[in-house]
């Protein structure tokens, strides 16, 4: 009895250790079929992952003349570059706008600048033709190795009656964006007309201001009974979103310095965009201010500004070489604002509607030029706002009719 459970403990002993053995090994294999498992899914993740970086990035097109270029075209290369990775963009030469549209305001080394400094913008082709006909539809797609052509939503007639994106429509390859409403080329220089037949009229003649009329929506008709312009007036609605969209929702990294600049920077030109690129080379961030309607005002008259300030404001924004902006910044520069935004460097450019401000009584860069902060950069164009309104002035009656052939078209748009 003794010997037979000697036998029966070591029978239990040899089993168990028969079943330890088979357990072990079998989690020895499954770590090791886990392992291969885990690293075929390892394998074939950097597999997809290489492919997605090795994926030809989508280009897209998009053309215009970009004639006195405010925050809607912006707008619309913004949308247009949401539909790619690459936006290319083309700028309509001055024979071309002169042939299909009427006179440019502004010649095209300035629209060159002004497009290139949109931050959604990669690439620019000068001189482009106005209508996308099927030799440089090939060579957009051949050549530009562009994938898809871009264009708003509201009409593009050429003056044959003919859609100017025909060929792309009939090729698969065009897309379209929505137009920003409120804002148009045509918009802005009959604002500007409408300043200069204001300032015509006698003075004991009521006048009221364009931001007056501008928020009210409506032109001003004269005793005459004829309106002050044809063109519509801005219904531009701002809104926190649209900010944002256009904001770079970035902010300035310890230690950085920051270079502050401020103006009314109405009508957004190639002037401003190339007095904004040195400022912003003098630091790490661009902060610019932007003031006020009633400020823009009071020191350069009741018809000014053109843009209001949240149009103005937009147009800022989209520029590559502004990190951010004050919406309604104060006139004057105080240590209390220079504290608050840690303002390294305030700057101002040698061409400006105002450059008395060092003989004026209350300098408005006194606490800067006290501190040892402030630097004059010389302007690399002599352009202002008030060379853009001189330039509509001078070729007063060709604007007018180049309007009113454009607000026909824009008429039947907006009764569709």
């Amino acid at each position: 009895m003794g010997s037979g459970g000697g036998e029966s403990v070591a029978e239990k002993h040899a089993a168990a250790k028969w079943v330890a053995t088979w357990v072990v090994g079998g989690v020895i294999v499954g770590v090791s079929l886990l392992g291969l498992y885990s690293g075929q899914n390892l394998w074939a993740f950097g597999f997809w992952k290489s492919r997605r970086r090795n994926k030809k990035p989508i280009r897209v097109y998009m053309d215009g003349c970009f004639d006195m270029m405010h925050y809607g075209h912006c707008n619309a290369l913004r949308q247009a570059r949401a539909l790619g990775d690459q936006l290319i963009v083309g700028v309509v030469s001055d024979a071309e706008i002169i042939a299909n549209k009427g006179p440019p305001v502004t010649p095209l080394h300035e629209r060159l600048i002004m497009v290139n400094a949109v931050k959604w913008v990669d690439e620019v082709i000068p001189e482009a033709p106005y209508a996308i006909t099927e030799e440089f539809m090939k060579k957009l797609f051949d050549e530009y190795k562009i994938d898809y052509i871009i264009h708003g939503d509201d009409p593009c007639v050429l003056p044959d009656g003919t859609d100017a994106y025909a060929h792309a429509k009939k090729a698969g390859r065009y897309k379209q964006i929505k137009r920003t409403e409120g804002v148009s080329s045509t918009d802005i220089v009959g604002r500007m007309l409408l300043c200069v037949r204001e300032r015509s009229i006698s003075d004991n003649h009521s006048h009221s201001s364009l931001q007056r009329q501008f928020s009210n929506g409506r032109g001003q008709k004269f005793d005459d009974g004829v309106p002050a312009s044809g063109t519509r007036i801005s219904h531009f609605l701002p809104t926190s979103r649209r900010i944002v969209q256009f904001s770079n929702g970035r902010s300035p990294g310890p230690g950085a310095r920051i270079v502050y600049i401020d103006g009314a920077f109405d009508l957004f030109h190639a002037g401003h965009v190339e007095i904004l690129r040195l400022a912003r080379e003098r630091g790490d961030f661009l902060l610019v201010g932007i003031h006020t309607d009633q400020t823009v005002s009071s020191t350069r008259g009741l018809h000014r500004p053109i843009m209001n300030l949240h149009e103005r404001s937009l147009s800022v924004l989209a520029c590559r070489y502004v990190d951010e902006v004050i919406i309604g910044a104060p006139w004057e520069v105080s240590k209390d604002m220079i504290t608050t935004f840690n303002i390294s460097l305030v700057v101002h450019g040698t061409i400006a509607e105002n450059n008395d401000f060092q003989k004026e009584q209350s300098n408005p860069y006194a606490v800067p030029i006290s501190m040892g902060i402030f630097k004059v950069l010389e302007s690399p164009l002599d352009i202002t706002t008030t060379t853009i309104i001189r330039r509509i002035v001078a070729n007063h009656e060709a604007y007018q009719k180049r309007n009113e052939k454009k607000g026909e078209s824009e008429k039947r748009y907006y009764e569709v």
